[in-house]
């Protein structure tokens, strides 16, 4: 099993669950429709990875996540999440009305930070930044998202159990894109104006 890294120790996380289409900004930069209800997808235990790995034939695109980690069915800590995704392969999917999962659940395709714990009282006052290459490129906190992070445990919970350290990711603000071998990546988490979270990664 794949481990992530929680307040210092190493913990498996049985799955990764990815909200789709939660943020407006970064639905009309990729010309879909608002969804009227929840987008979910799950990632695999076998595609957590602490390492950015580029794509072997196509670019792949990084969308930075405010990503919870789940004990007693309930948010219990936060990371810095990269949902990757084979773009080209997955606009071939959707417009064959087909799943998404090669192009979202590959191996290497949800690269994590370290995970600190959180009190439930700071899930609303969180936000992130990614830099690439010393460039932000992507910013948001909660207050952008179409379905807050307590609704989105909650609708997962109606029909699937989250068990002690899966993972849920929350979805992507605007400035999705490729990226090249050598870029260099910082993601950041923040409690209102404190830094709780920063970690870098080398594409490689």
């Amino acid at each position: 099993m794949k481990t992530i890294i929680l307040d210092g120790l190493r913990v498996a996380p049985s799955k990764v669950v990815c909200v789709g289409r939660n943020y407006v900004a970064h639905i009309k930069e990729l010309n879909n429709e608002v969804p009227t209800s929840m987008v979910l997808f799950m990632k695999p235990n076998t595609a957590l990875s602490s390492e950015l790995i580029t794509g072997k034939q196509t670019p792949l695109h990084y969308e930075g996540e405010i990503s919870f980690l789940i004990k007693k069915g309930a948010i219990a800590a936060v990371g810095f999440g990269l949902d990757l995704t084979n773009r080209e392969l997955q606009s071939e999917l959707k417009g064959k009305g087909l799943p998404w999962e090669r192009a979202k659940a590959f191996d290497g395709a949800a690269v994590m930070s370290s995970f600190v714990s959180i009190d439930t009282s700071d899930v609303d006052l969180l936000s992130l930044q990614l830099w690439i290459n010393d460039v932000l490129v992507q910013e948001g906190n909660i207050d952008l998202m179409i379905y807050k992070p307590l609704t989105v445990i909650e609708e997962i919970n109606s029909f699937s159990t989250l068990i002690d350290n899966d993972i849920v990711m929350s979805g992507t603000p605007k400035g999705v894109g490729s990226y090249m071998k050598g870029d260099k990546f910082v993601g950041k988490i923040f409690i209102a104006d404190r830094e709780i979270i920063s970690h870098e990664w080398i594409a490689k």
